[in-house]
């Protein structure tokens, strides 16, 4: 009998007793030891929330139902957001160099193992078994710890900083309120105290990064939130326009379920076609995600989200007029 049969056959020895049952009762029905059985029950406890209980004057163990309800056993195996950030995790801390926080990792590396080996898997097993693919991922840069390190003490920092559209590079002095890790980049999340206003800059952009002695400006979470989460993907500020999508009755079958938006609207038109509803500030990203869907989509309103999508079909098209460089 393996650790998963133990499990079930406890949970249904548990859930079938009148009354408190014996550790021998359990030894000879699991064909195991008192260590071993001892080891299941903190086990399930702590990683299924068991309410097993030790009944001391009746000498055995039982279920505690003071709450009315009886314990149901949950899956024993992973939902798809646990399996992400356990598989993420492992991932990350096998990519940290040997040093100052070893003995600090070391702990949380043997209780992730041990979650992996309760689904009958070894920590090395499932890792070999599951991909977890980034798409476009940047270098983080040098400067991630001196940025995460002036966000923890509240501390401001002096950037340098590049701009890609505008090729140009500017020093600003930023009170940093938040790390944020979208589509396999960092970015910091601040108070720009040169245009007195949050941005968010690219932590892959950032050439100097240098924290100061003064205290970080606070901005409330509330306006954090406002302000860095009603508009389209990264590019912060209040929504200003609904952008309206409609998408083939081949791609509705996908874009139903996506989530572009916190705040979005989506229905099925007669014939198959998906309509969406899209809240946005700057386009610039909105633009490149609907460009994905080439002839499969159709921008309806605003026009100007319309024409923008239009000029860089138009452009992309000129550039396939011209007859193939030689290579």
């Amino acid at each position: 009998m393996d650790r998963f049969d133990r499990i079930f056959e406890l949970n249904r020895i548990l859930q079938a007793a009148r009354r408190p049952v014996p550790r021998r009762r359990i030894e000879e029905a699991l064909e195991c030891s008192r260590a071993t059985v001892k080891r299941l029950i903190e086990d399930m406890r702590l990683y299924l929330n068991a309410p097993i209980r030790y009944d001391r004057d009746r000498g055995g163990y039982r279920y505690d139902q003071s709450e009315g309800t009886m314990y149901e056993l949950p899956g024993l195996w992973f939902n798809p957001s646990e399996l992400h950030a356990l598989v993420s995790v492992q991932q990350l801390l096998a990519r940290v160099q040997p040093g100052l926080l070893d003995n600090h990792l070391r702990p949380l590396q043997r209780r992730i193992d041990e979650l992996l080996r309760l689904q009958h898997a070894s920590s090395d097993e499932v890792p070999r078994r599951i991909r977890i693919l980034q798409a476009a991922a940047r270098p983080t840069g040098p400067f991630f710890q001196s940025v995460a390190g002036a966000l923890a003490q509240r501390q401001r920092l002096r950037l340098r900083y590049y701009n890609r559209a505008s090729d140009a590079q500017s020093e600003r002095v930023v009170s940093p309120q938040r790390l944020t890790h979208y589509r396999d980049n960092w970015y910091l999340d601040a108070w720009c105290h040169l245009r007195e206003a949050l941005r968010t800059f690219a932590l892959d952009a950032i050439e100097e990064a240098q924290a100061l002695s003064e205290p970080a400006q606070d901005v409330a979470d509330a306006a954090l939130e406002e302000h860095l989460s009603a508009a389209y993907g990264i590019f912060a500020g209040a929504p200003e326009q609904i952008a309206v999508l409609r998408f083939s009755p081949e791609r509705a079958r996908w874009v139903s379920r996506e989530r572009w938006h916190s705040r979005q609207e989506g229905h099925f038109l007669p014939d198959g076609r998906y309509e969406l509803r899209v809240p946005y500030g700057n386009p610039l990203e909105l633009v490149m995600d609907i460009l994905r869907y080439g002839p499969e989509v159709e921008v309806l309103a605003p026009n100007s989200l319309r024409s923008s999508v239009r000029e860089r079909l138009e452009q992309t098209l000129a550039v396939y007029r011209e007859s193939p460089p030689t290579l």
